[in-house]
């Protein structure tokens, strides 16, 4: 049976893309390095998915088909997960599909990739 080994992303910048998703994740450089057009960073406690990241020039989509979901366990710790990422560059996205009290917040990386913060919580 096959399973997920690594969720890629583009970055134009792969070393700032890398720093951000290591920070905001706890992942390191599976081969101990970050090159300019490639990275594949892993759980630093080694369970998980990997995250690659490489060198794309292509502009972001604004309403993208794949994306990163981050489960937090209650509105609290969405809250202040919320409030973390941003503080390691992540921007809130203004994002127009919101459903009427929503259990996800939007946010876009140092790329302008977009990824969710769910809040599990809610059941």
């Amino acid at each position: 049976m096959i399973s997920i080994g690594t969720i890629v992303m583009g970055a134009s910048d792969v070393r700032r893309a890398a720093e951000f998703w290591s920070r905001a994740l706890d992942y390191v450089p599976r081969d101990g390095e970050v090159e300019d057009d490639w990275a594949v960073l892993v759980p630093a406690d080694g369970a998980g998915p990997g995250l690659s990241l490489g060198r794309s020039g292509t502009p972001v989509q604004e309403h993208p088909r794949v994306h990163l979901d981050l489960y937090a366990s209650d509105a609290a710790e969405q809250a202040a997960e919320v409030t973390r990422l941003m503080s390691l560059g992540a921007e809130r996205v203004d994002w127009d599909l919101y459903p009427d009290a929503p259990d996800f917040v939007v946010l876009a990386d140092t790329e302008g990739n977009r990824f969710c913060v769910i809040d599990t919580g809610r059941g």
